[in-house]
């Protein structure tokens, strides 16, 4: 079973009161295994929504399936260290939750709350480094002397070292520069498609989700007002101008090229790197014409 929510709603006392805002309504069902964007503005309900998977919030009303967990209106949170054993949440700025004098001090935290034994932990703590494409030597480095893409990564990684079957990420790419979130991103995609994992990313940037995400969850004042793929997605203009985003540029420039071209323009994700590959792949097709 993957993640299910049928008609739940949540809100922050006061709805007069500034503050973030509940879920109003929201029904999904988000498959295993894929890597999900969760797309919306600041304010949107994406941080509620993502509480809600491992019973950091308990829905007001309605419920939530994940794997084999059900949450409801006043549940006690027995049974949650399991729960959040296999769903791992990565907050915003990860690098704040990290307080150990090492990196590896800091993964085997987790692990040892858990009640693994010390030995494993560290194991555990050195797999999850190197699924991340870091060097074992890391482990020994404070972590506050780390750059900031390091830092990310290690904050990643002390979530990583439970082995969570769904890993959610609250805009992990913030602050990053332009290298650093590429590299990160197509790390997330690789723990997707080589360890099957689902990956959940929370973000407010389309365009940088675009090239890996299968599915899309675009929430707006509280409500999930879209769920689907990509290419549905780029053909609802009006849902992204009501959420605050833009058709990406490179998406753009793909559709005005096929139409001044007349090409058929394939529905789909373009990210730079994907754009280059199918302008060369239509000038070879072209060339080879002639």
């Amino acid at each position: 079973m993957g993640i299910i929510f049928e008609q739940v709603n949540y809100s922050y006392g006061n709805s007069h009161q500034e503050g973030p805002l509940g879920l109003r309504d929201v029904s999904l069902s988000l498959a295993s295994g894929k890597f999900i964007a969760v797309l919306g503005a600041s304010g949107s309900g994406k941080s509620t929504l993502l509480q809600h998977f491992n019973g950091i919030l308990l829905p007001e009303s309605g419920s939530v399936h994940i794997l084999d967990y059900q949450l409801k209106p006043g549940d006690s949170g027995k049974g949650m260290s399991g729960l959040r054993k296999r769903v791992g949440l990565v907050f915003q700025f990860p690098e704040a939750q990290l307080f150990e004098d090492t990196v590896e001090k800091d993964i085997c935290f987790g692990p040892l709350n858990f009640g693994v034994p010390l030995a494993e932990a560290k194991a555990q703590a050195l797999r999850a480094v190197e699924s991340l494409g870091l060097d074992a030597a890391i482990l020994q480095r404070n972590p506050f002397q780390l750059s900031g893409g390091q830092m990310r990564k290690v904050a990643i990684a002390t979530v990583l070292a439970a082995d969570p079957d769904i890993l959610v990420l609250d805009e992990p790419t913030a602050t990053l520069d332009q290298a650093s979130r590429q590299e990160l991103l197509e790390l997330l995609e690789r723990l997707c498609k080589e360890q099957g994992k689902t990956i959940v990313l929370v973000t407010h940037r389309l365009e940088e989700a675009l090239p890996y995400a299968e599915e899309y969850v675009v929430m707006h004042q509280g409500e999930a007002i879209f769920h689907g793929s990509p290419a549905e997605l780029l053909s609802r203009t009006d849902l992204l101008s009501a959420a605050g985003m833009d058709v990406p540029p490179s998406v753009r420039f793909m559709q005005k090229f096929s139409a001044r071209y007349g090409i058929d323009y394939p529905n789909g994700p373009y990210g730079i790197d994907q754009l280059a590959d199918y302008i060369v792949s239509v000038h070879h097709a072209a060339t080879a014409k002639e």
